[in-house]
């Protein structure tokens, strides 16, 4: 006799949890704009859920042009909407070391998106020998405190279920609670081709693929948005998955 094989559990958000994950925004608004659009209307065609999360993971900033409005409107949009969720990325963790002082990071960040950020600001980046110490008391002048304030209190990971968010990846072997903060803002070698379990599936950006790379232990979500022009959400409830994009026109 023989029995029908059960299909392969796959992995689950809590009971009850609707999830959208957003990938890095990297200071374009416009495309922000339009996947929270796309996210709203995707909802309203689901049947209501009792919780809506929107994790958004980090990299909100530099590189496109408009990091200040993004940095805004979550802000806003996390103190009027239940269920946001903003996790920090390595440039926010690069942006408050600059704050903090640190001239030599100061330096290299602005050729890794800093001068576009400063930009945002209303700020002239500083030429190659320029005095970094007078454009630094300007960034404080001129970045809001509130903001400064909510960066820095961004949490590094989330978790539904079987799913484990953050924005660049964890250390194998290494138990998900116990996680560096380096490695979750930072790690690519050692993590992306990685096959085993990792406890949970990690859904991260920070690495750019053209592709959603949806693999057994982990879903990269990075597309590149600031020179793809392509935004991706991942929608996540229960056993069921779906990628969302935006694309400029």
């Amino acid at each position: 006799m023989q029995f029908p094989r059960r299909k392969p559990s796959l992995p689950s958000t809590d009971r009850g949890d609707r999830i959208y994950a957003v990938g890095d925004i990297h200071g374009r608004f416009d495309l922000l704009l339009e996947v929270m659009a796309k996210i709203a209307e995707h909802n309203a065609g689901l049947k209501p859920s009792s919780s809506l999360h929107i994790i958004f993971l980090g990299d909100l900033i530099d590189r496109g042009p408009d990091s200040l409005k993004v940095l805004e409107y979550l802000y806003d949009a996390q103190r009027k909407v239940a269920g946001i969720i903003v996790l920090q990325g390595n440039h926010e963790e690069i942006l408050l070391k600059v704050l903090d002082g640190d001239l030599r990071i100061f330096r290299n960040w602005l050729s890794y998106g800093g001068a576009q950020m400063l930009q945002s600001l209303g700020i002239a980046p500083p030429d190659p020998d320029g005095d970094l110490d007078a454009c630094l008391s300007e960034l404080r002048r001129t970045m809001p405190p509130s903001l400064m304030n909510w960066i820095r209190r961004l949490p590094n990971t989330a978790s539904s279920g079987d799913y484990f968010f953050c924005h660049a990846g964890v250390r194998p072997g290494v138990p998900l609670k116990r996680q560096a903060k380096e490695d979750l803002l930072w790690i690519r070698e050692g993590f992306l081709e990685d096959n085993s379990n990792f406890g949970a599936v990690v859904v991260h950006g920070h690495t750019i693929n053209p592709q959603v790379e949806i693999r057994r232990n982990r879903i990269g979500i990075d597309t590149g948005a600031y020179m793809s022009g392509i935004l991706t959400a991942l929608y996540l409830e229960g056993d069921q998955r779906e990628v969302l994009q935006v694309k400029e026109v």
